[in-house]
């Protein structure tokens, strides 16, 4: 539904139409993402949103960082709370593979690999170096995190686009994806756990 429009700051305009868009990816889907529909829901004119985006693949890009910027934000603190005991490893699995399903960051991805905007995709990946490097231990040096990272990253966007699909093929419940995941992250926990027992 379209709002009346209203005065707004530059940024705060720019963050409604993001907002918006991310509404659009998660309603009806990427293709619906464009910006004469953001424009549409806002109460703002195609020209006020080509100012801020440039084009639609520069829609794409910025929805793309700041999808993933909330996306990251709530797994690193999940990670710090799994870590402390907190949140069950499978809580953390979860968390991830709904990011890339009901969130639409997996359905975004493909759409914009789709469109030949694959650009747009490097928000995505440094956004989620940053988050590795951040909870890393040992920095960016934390070879088994990366490893992980990318396991689990290939594991969601690839059950958001066919993982029902395929489980059901092998007869296998739906969320076997989200139960092959649960048990990596349980097996890295303790694997830590084990390295930080045996400095002590």
């Amino acid at each position: 539904m379209a709002v009346k429009s209203r005065r707004m700051s530059p940024e705060a305009s720019r963050l409604a139409a993001l907002a918006a868009a991310r509404e659009l990816l998660t309603e009806t889907g990427p293709q619906a993402v464009t910006l004469k529909a953001v424009a549409g829901r806002i109460g703002r004119t195609h020209a006020n949103l080509l100012h801020h985006f440039g084009s639609a693949s520069g829609l794409q890009k910025s929805l793309a960082e700041y999808l993933t910027r909330d996306i990251c934000a709530k797994i690193g603190a999940a990670v710090a709370e799994v870590r402390d005991g907190k949140m069950p490893p499978r809580d953390l699995a979860e968390l991830i593979f709904d990011s890339f399903d009901r969130e639409g960051a997996g359905a975004l991805a493909s759409w914009m690999l789709l469109s030949g905007n694959e650009d747009a995709l490097n928000p995505i990946v440094e956004t989620i170096h940053e988050l590795v490097d951040d909870i890393a231990e040992d920095g960016h040096a934390d070879h088994a995190l990366h490893m992980l990272t990318l396991e689990m990253v290939l594991l969601a966007l690839g059950d958001s686009l066919l993982g029902k699909q395929m489980a059901a093929s092998l007869g296998l419940a739906a969320s076997a994806g989200r139960e092959i995941a649960t048990k990596r992250l349980e097996q890295s926990l303790a694997e830590e756990q084990g390295h930080k027992a045996g400095s002590a």
